[in-house]
């Protein structure tokens, strides 16, 4: 199989390229994964950026994006055949299932350079700045516990006390329990579409214009979009997947789709 087959298969999986390898000169291809947040699967397709040629096999792993952006490693990189390549894409992204999760932050875990198996997030140091924090206020916070209490002692002599029957109690207070917004619009084959950048609920910038596709397959959430122009600085490994997306931040920038064929608008589903 030559580079435009591998090409084609990679996309029709839905892969986009980057534009920047770190570790080398072939071409990185990488998708969002089917379940996983912050996990993308990610491709070494083996070829070469600059010849354009084959140089090696086609390697695929799991990443775990962390709360820094950076990616870490949660698999071992397994290398393919051309015949084998999507079977080998669907057992690492089984694979994740298996990857064991942190119980403090529920990031995924992965080896670091020690072989200690960490958190994504490092979410360890933060408790190492509590830990410090406490024990150098500890011996304060006694001394002020020991001055309120003695404080309280002298206010309860001279205070008056209150007869049962004249004393008035607040009603009792409910918490307000924060609810995840979950937006979703209807999407249909067809479809022409551009990208919005949201955050929170506010449209932070339209790419009308700048970014052009075709809606080709629309399965449950997943839309798949032949992407046709891309004159941004938006990656096309960051474009959306889905018709719906949740709120989780007011400080978190994403992406969605916006149907410029006709009129679609997006609507709280839970």
């Amino acid at each position: 199989m030559g580079v435009v087959q591998r090409k084609a298969m990679l996309k029709a999986e839905g892969f986009f390229p980057h534009k920047k390898n770190g570790k080398g000169t072939s071409i990185i291809y990488s998708r969002k994964h089917p379940t996983a947040k912050f996990v993308r699967v990610v491709v070494d397709s083996g070829i070469d950026s600059k010849t354009n040629k084959i140089v090696g096999k086609v390697g695929v792993k799991l990443c775990f994006v962390n709360r820094q952006k950076s990616w870490r490693e949660i698999t071992i990189e397994i290398f393919t055949t051309n015949s084998a390549l999507v079977k080998t894409i669907k057992a690492q992204e089984a694979a994740e299932k298996f990857v064991k999760t942190c119980k403090h932050c529920k990031a995924k875990k992965f080896t670091a350079k020690s072989g200690n198996v960490v958190c994504a997030n490092a979410c360890w140091t933060t408790w190492g700045n509590k830990k410090k924090s406490q024990n150098t206020t500890k011996k304060s916070s006694q001394k002020i516990v020991a001055e309120k209490k003695s404080a309280t002692t002298q206010k309860k002599k001279s205070q008056k006390v209150t007869p049962k029957r004249q004393r008035t109690y607040p009603l009792n207070k409910k918490r307000a329990i924060k609810v995840q917004k979950k937006f979703a619009a209807k999407i249909l084959p067809g479809d022409l579409v551009t990208v919005e950048e949201i955050q929170g609920e506010k449209v932070t910038e339209n790419f009308t214009g700048k970014i052009l596709g075709v809606v080709t397959k629309v399965m449950d959430d997943t839309v798949d979009v032949d992407w046709t122009a891309n004159t941004s600085n938006v990656e096309q490994y960051m474009l959306p997947r889905w018709n719906s997306y949740y709120i989780a931040s007011g400080t978190v920038v994403d992406y969605r789709f916006k149907v410029i064929s006709r009129e679609v608008n997006y609507a709280i589903v839970s």
